[in-house]
């Protein structure tokens, strides 16, 4: 029988965010983060379990797959993997992982179907490839990329670097499916402790990430610092970097900082005595941040004349600076790739492989981020008919699961939302989310102390009716991917205050019915009873764990916290009074498993 299909698979590898994007003739089919298979926040390692998701949600095997195109920022794939073999990186390959390495027709692969690309350029692609413009520009800004030696495009000679300078802004243009650099900003390796280069080097996402790290002893907090930022004190902290001309100075880093976070065994961050230190700090990072990309855009606009933007690289996940550049950079159109991180290289490589390798063209455009794969009823059955299930809930098919799920927001319940397939990047899209009514202030403080045990400082998002989102919120431009922050009307901020945060904003997710229907009907149904089109919306996980993936995983949240339903397709599942027995026993089984996992993870 004739193959029916051409796919071609796109591969992040080996550091933080492992993921794959599978490509049928063209268009995104599904596409996954190893985190959510493995329940290990940012997953890294070898690729095996999200090429084998891909294939098995397709229906297909390896034999199908035409083309594999991958991408590593620290090194290309080919000389990581050859290095793998002899050097003991267990952050990159642990030891469980080496077996099913050893073995894997992919794994340092010699042959003309399996392509390995540079950082940037990945990035590059996944912005523009699948975005719903004809032509444009595009800005990747992130917190390193790859070595100028590994960058497999050409790009201005005026851009001068070492080889061993890494990438940490680029600049593009885009007609159809060419594709022209404009603009690369470098960052030399600097001198250091062992290997921590990148904490002192002079690029833009690499001094958020070190502020990250001063305030919250983590480089990947940079959400947290996007948070704490309206908290701090205008110019309390001199500027940390400078654009003038187009170029871009970071100071290095001075002995006046010297209140970073140090664990003090007790968990009491917020009661440190430098809190008011890092809240001024995170205001610095973050204003000099939208200063400088408010910049590269007006001079990538000002320089093309182009009308449309894309972005994409960490950096693009800061909805804040993304709203200014929006609403001031002059662009016409600006698209933010869902899952602009390092998991979205996989989209981004997959595109390389389709348009430039494959040479076909341009003609699928990513409207949602709904790509993972589908659940069928029995699935959802299965998961609420297991017996350490079945003894603490009951689960009843509901004949309209939307109008008594709004009921049950209307009545304050926190509602675990689980429908079709799951979204590809860092932000819960409405299929995986937990909902709740932001009319009270305190539905706030209820979240955290019941399931997400986050930082008291951080606001919660969101989502409304598209065609009502300007009669709410301040600003035009549309913002599907919970990437744009705007500003709440002021008749509006005590309507819905559990979404406002301190200075008045909200990261907000327009729904259409077009793209999800349920979410959107779920919001018609509340709009019908409390005349408000707007609900929280937050990510469908605890601190620390990903966003869920299966209907056990739903299940295994919804039973180890304060969320007070699930519902599961029509299905809404409520915990009986022998819950409050069995309850703790399930979670302190849950944890020692997870700590017998760690253990053996780590060898």
């Amino acid at each position: 029988m004739s193959k029916q299909h051409t796919y071609v698979l796109g591969l992040n590898t080996y550091d933080h965010d492992v993921s794959a994007c599978l490509l049928r003739d063209g268009a995104i089919a599904v596409a996954i983060a190893k985190e959510r298979i493995t329940r290990e926040k940012h997953a890294s390692g070898f690729y095996k379990e999200v090429i084998d998701y891909c294939l098995s949600a397709e229906g297909i095997s390896m034999g199908d797959i035409d083309l594999v195109v991958s991408n590593c920022y620290i090194l290309p794939v080919p000389e990581m993997e050859e290095r793998l073999i002899y050097q003991d990186m267990p952050g990159f390959l642990p030891a469980e992982e080496r077996l099913q390495a050893k073995d894997h027709p992919y794994f340092r692969a010699h042959s003309d179907k399996v392509v390995s690309i540079s950082h940037h350029l990945a990035h590059a692609y996944s912005a523009f490839a699948a975005c719903p413009f004809d032509d444009g520009v595009i800005m990747i800004v992130d917190g390193v990329g790859s070595y100028r030696s590994d960058v497999n495009e050409a790009y201005p000679e005026s851009d001068t670097a070492t080889p061993l300078a890494r990438e940490s802004e680029s600049y593009y243009r885009f007609s159809g499916k060419t594709l022209e650099c404009l603009k690369k900003v470098w960052m030399e390796p600097d001198r250091g402790f062992f290997s921590d280069e990148f904490y002192n080097m002079p690029g833009l996402g690499a001094l958020y990430s070190r502020a990250s790290t001063y305030i919250f002893g983590d480089w990947n907090k940079c959400g947290e610092l996007m948070g704490l930022a309206p908290y701090g004190r205008r110019d309390n902290i001199k500027p940390l970097m400078e654009i003038a001309d187009n170029r871009l100075t970071v100071p290095r880093w001075s002995a006046d900082l010297n209140q970073p976070y140090l664990a003090d065994g007790g968990g009491k961050w917020e009661k440190s005595p430098s809190m008011r230190h890092w809240e001024d700090f995170a205001w610095r990072v973050q204003d000099d941040t939208e200063k400088v990309l408010l910049a590269r855009a007006n001079w990538l606009r000002e320089t093309t004349g182009a009308k449309n933007l894309c972005i994409a690289g960490g950096v693009a996940l800061n909805c804040v600076a993304n709203g200014r550049v929006a609403r001031e950079a002059g662009f016409e159109n600006v698209w933010i790739q869902p899952a602009a991180g390092d998991d979205g290289i996989a989209i981004g490589c997959a595109y390389y492989g389709w348009l430039e390798v494959l040479k076909q063209g341009r003609g699928f455009v990513m409207e949602h981020a709904y790509v993972g794969r589908s659940y069928s009823d029995s699935e959802v059955e299965a998961a609420t008919q297991r017996s350490i299930v079945k003894v603490q809930t009951a689960a009843v098919k509901s004949p309209n699961v939307y109008a008594e799920t709004a009921k049950l927001l209307a009545d304050q319940k926190v509602i675990g939302w689980f429908q079709g397939r799951s979204e590809f990047g860092p932000r819960a899209l409405g299929n995986r989310s937990l909902i709740a009514d932001p009319r009270k202030a305190d539905m706030k403080d209820i979240l955290n102390s019941r399931v997400k045990h986050r930082q008291p400082f951080r606001p919660f998002a969101p989502i409304v009716l598209a065609e009502r989102m300007t009669d709410i919120f301040e600003g035009d431009e549309d913002s599907p991917f919970m990437l744009i922050a705007k500003s709440v009307r002021p008749e509006w901020r005590d309507r819905i205050p559990a979404v406002v945060h301190v200075d008045g904003t909200a990261r907000v997710q327009t729904v259409r019915e077009s793209t999800n229907p349920s979410l959107y009907r779920l919001l018609k149904e509340f709009e019908e009873l409390t005349g408000v089109p707007v609900l929280i919306n937050t990510s469908f996980n605890v601190k620390g764990e990903p966003i869920v993936e299966t209907p056990r995983d739903a299940m295994r949240c919804f039973l180890t916290t304060g969320i007070d339903h699930l519902v599961l397709h029509d299905t809404v599942i409520s915990k009986k009074g022998l819950h409050r027995i069995v309850g703790p026993l399930v979670g302190v089984y849950t944890d020692v498993g997870a700590v017998v996992m760690s253990n053996l993870r780590q060898g």
